[in-house]
């Protein structure tokens, strides 16, 4: 039969015209995404470099927060369990602070002490050696609790951004937006973005003159112009993440973590794996992980492990491009933790 003969020769299926066209339309969007099929992880994985399970005999309950402290010890949460743990030269494991009020995003400051976002207690914390709080460096913004601060990044001026949106039940929000704040050097917090639905993972450009911010509501990561003053300008979507397919459809995968190399590109954890945007915005590619990931940071004596957590596990994988551990100005006569 012919495509627009409108009817089989036997008349069993009807085929209008219209279904043809639509039919088209299909297969030239499928062409199209296709077309657009990143290809270009190449430059990012190394030829051999395979996914490796950290914890294998050890289950975890819902990991987050990877953090290398700049020697050899991976920090991370594992929320559910409400505890941060550590994963030590030797590949086992041991626990840094339980309960940890549902720890979330940590990072070490540049005196050496774990700054921990206690999406429990509601409040960014500074922890000593022993896993106790010995600061608490904001809990409330205007005079309001703050929701959940989830994600945070330092700067090299001993500044802190933070990410405060609020998953779950809504009960005891008391702040009026979902936001980003910045904890200036001098203990002022500014709310320094409020355009975002759930602002999540957090992270600066190599040279401290870009936030990154992802939103888990969204498709885009978006972008921003620090200021001299630590205020950020010039919101924009930076990049788009590969959607999941659900029946058919694209479904936005939403951003939670983020890691930076010292290239420039990005490393966004998603619902489709970890998504690679170069410093144009570019999506290069996902790099896939067996559960679907949370959170990434870099790490290892050359800085070339990228630490995964991933739902109840933890997974590294070498990459060919050293990633970038905030702050950038660092003390060096402080071990990690030691003050």
């Amino acid at each position: 039969m012919s495509w627009f003969s409108g009817y089989r020769e036997d008349g069993a299926v009807k085929v209008t015209l219209t279904m043809i066209v639509v039919s088209f339309l299909v297969l030239i969007m499928v062409a199209e995404l296709c077309a657009e099929e990143p290809v270009q992880l190449d430059r990012i994985v190394p030829k051999g470099s395979e996914m490796v399970q950290a914890n294998v005999g050890t289950k975890f309950g819902f990991t987050e927060g990877p953090c290398w402290d700049g020697k050899d010890t991976l920090y991370f949460s594992d929320i559910e369990n409400k505890r941060i743990m550590k994963l030590l030269p030797d590949g086992s494991f041991s626990v840094f602070r339980e309960p940890s009020d549902e720890a979330n995003g940590l990072m070490f400051n540049a005196e050496g002490n774990l700054v921990s976002c206690d999406g429990g207690a509601r409040r960014v914390t500074v922890l000593g050696h022993q896993g106790t709080v010995i600061k608490v460096l904001a809990d409330s913004y205007n005079g309001k609790k703050l929701n959940s601060p989830n994600d945070l990044v330092i700067d090299s001026k001993g500044g802190t951004y933070f990410t405060d949106p609020r998953f779950g039940s809504k009960e005891g929000v008391e702040q009026d937006k979902e936001a980003v704040y910045y904890l200036r050097p001098d203990g002022k917090l500014v709310r320094v973005v409020d355009d975002m639905v759930k602002p999540n993972g957090v992270i600066l450009s190599p040279d401290e003159k870009v936030l990154c911010v992802g939103d888990s509501a969204a498709e885009y990561v978006r972008a921003y112009d620090i200021q001299p003053d630590g205020t950020v300008t010039n919101g924009r979507n930076f990049g788009r993440l590969r959607p999941r397919m659900r029946d058919g459809r694209e479904i936005p995968s939403g951003a939670d973590g983020l890691a930076m190399d010292s290239e420039g590109d990005l490393y966004v954890a998603s619902s489709t794996g970890i998504d690679v945007f170069d410093k144009t915005g570019t999506n290069l590619g996902v790099i896939k992980v067996p559960e679907m990931p949370a959170n990434c940071t870099f790490g290892g004596a050359d800085m070339k492990t990228l630490f995964i957590t991933a739902r109840t596990g933890l997974y590294k994988i070498q990459l060919a491009i050293p990633g970038v551990r905030f702050p950038l100005a660092r003390r060096t006569d402080v071990p990690a933790g030691r003050k």
